[in-house]
């Protein structure tokens, strides 16, 4: 199959990040942290699989960073706790992905994967296809395409984990413009690393006109212009004995009518 992602050139982009544009890693941290909270365990073997391992050394300081490669360097049944962190949605193989890290846990050992959703920069994609279509009379890959959170908890299921769950925490940021927007995604290394995006410099007048589509569309109050990210948080456990387990189909001692304290009103079968 062909490849989505150009690998050479999303690790230029992650090269280029600077710490102090990383407000999106900060925030998927302390979902996560917040998340290990709330489970009543402590975990001693901890690997984390990223694309920047310096910001998330500092906040899992005894955790094993390994980086996003096709093939992860995480030995089988390793780990108790597996965070695979701001990736995903560059991955080639999202469920190959998915699947190493179920491999690298013990038995009912948790997974973390947390990465950006189908609606991050819906804003900016919009407006550069309206630019470019109107401009160049065409559309080139500019924003690589993510996972909508209703066809994300059956990639967990697919690649084995049990207890899926997917969460989704939107996040919006605001920019003078397009154009400061544009930037600070290259400071985030989170710029395009599409294996089909355009090879040359993008027009200045296709730049500029989705400048002012963006303007036109997605200003706020303060006239400056909204930009969404989405974070996706998927949790997974490897199977394991003892785990809490689904009920079989009709195996419910109490009805739903009687939990929720309503009326339950028959249906009427004789009406068309």
């Amino acid at each position: 199959m062909p490849e989505l992602v150009d690998r050479t050139a999303l690790l230029r982009n992650r090269a280029r990040a600077e710490r102090d544009a990383l407000f999106l890693h900060e925030a998927l941290a302390d979902e996560l942290q917040e998340k290990l909270s709330e489970v009543n365990r402590t975990f001693t073997s901890i690997a984390i699989v990223t694309g920047f391992p310096d910001f998330w050394s500092e906040r899992f300081a005894d955790a094993t960073v390994v980086s996003d490669e096709e093939t992860i360097a995480l030995e089988p049944e390793a780990h108790d706790l597996v965070l695979h962190v701001m990736a995903l949605h560059w991955a080639n193989d999202p469920v190959g992905q998915l699947v190493q890290c179920r491999r690298a846990l013990r038995s009912d050992g948790l997974m973390l994967c947390g990465f950006l959703g189908g609606q991050t920069l819906h804003e900016l994609r919009a407006a550069l296809a309206e630019a470019e279509a109107v401009v160049a009379g065409g559309l080139s890959p500019r924003i690589a395409p993510m996972g909508e959170i209703r066809d994300l908890g059956a990639l967990l299921q697919r690649a084995g984990f049990a207890l899926p769950v997917a969460d989704s925490t939107p996040l919006t940021a605001s920019y003078a413009n397009a154009f400061h927007l544009m930037h600070d995604l290259r400071k985030m290394g989170e710029a395009n690393a599409l294996a089909a995006r355009p090879k040359h410099f993008t027009q200045r007048n296709v730049l500029t006109e989705a400048a002012c589509v963006y303007a036109e569309n997605f200003s706020n109050a303060d006239k400056r212009v909204d930009a969404t990210f989405e974070l996706i948080t998927l949790t997974g456990w490897s199977p394991g004995e003892g785990q809490q387990q689904p009920l079989r189909p009709g195996s419910a001692i109490t009805r739903l009518a009687d939990a929720l304290g309503a009326t339950e009103t028959p249906v009427d079968q004789s009406k068309d």
